[in-house]
């Protein structure tokens, strides 16, 4: 279920469109934001599991962005009106399948262009799922917990989402420094 409610498409879904410094200039359709490249808000969730492991998924080839690639974190679009810490506990359990995940920790925020008409910002979180995975069938078409040495030995095997990679990339940076 997308986070516009039961019977409303991912396309269909309304999203604030943000300007250069995240402030809020409008409202879209999802497809239509995806389309016609408009800046909106995504966030990106690292689950780990107690051992320490990454949640790693496939995305469904069904997908309207990134078919079929993998991805080291969970989550997605902020929800019109939504704030991206609520945004990010919705899509953690959402994705994973779970309910009763703690608030994930907000890490940092970038702004992600790919200088092809995609550009979003980005919050990024952690959080830890002890809980049993069940992801959803229309979003995971594979999942497992991986170490972070296995993610990182994939990087250069696997096809990643490109937003993805670029906030694993900037949370690597982030955590060398702290």
């Amino acid at each position: 279920m997308s986070a516009g409610g039961e019977g409303v498409s991912a396309a269909d879904e309304i999203l604030d469109i943000v300007d250069e410094n995240d402030r809020v200039i409008g409202q879209s359709p999802r497809g239509e934001a995806y389309a016609r490249g408009l800046r909106h808000r995504c966030v990106f969730i690292q689950a780990r599991d107690a051992a320490g492991r990454i949640f790693v998924h496939r995305r469904t080839p069904t997908k309207l962005v990134f078919p079929s690639l993998y991805d080291m974190f969970v989550g997605g679009v902020v929800g019109a009106g939504e704030t991206y810490d609520t945004a990010a506990l919705r899509e953690a359990e959402e994705e994973l399948g779970v309910t009763g995940l703690p608030l994930p920790r907000y890490l940092f925020k970038f702004l992600y262009d790919n200088g092809a008409g995609q550009t979003w910002w980005s919050a990024v979180y952690e959080v830890r799922c002890d809980l049993p995975v069940q992801p959803q069938a229309e979003e995971v078409a594979w999942h497992d917990f991986l170490p972070e040495d296995e993610v990182r030995r994939r990087l250069g095997d696997w096809e990643w989402v490109p937003d993805g990679l670029a906030a694993y990339e900037r949370l690597r940076a982030f955590r060398s420094r702290g």
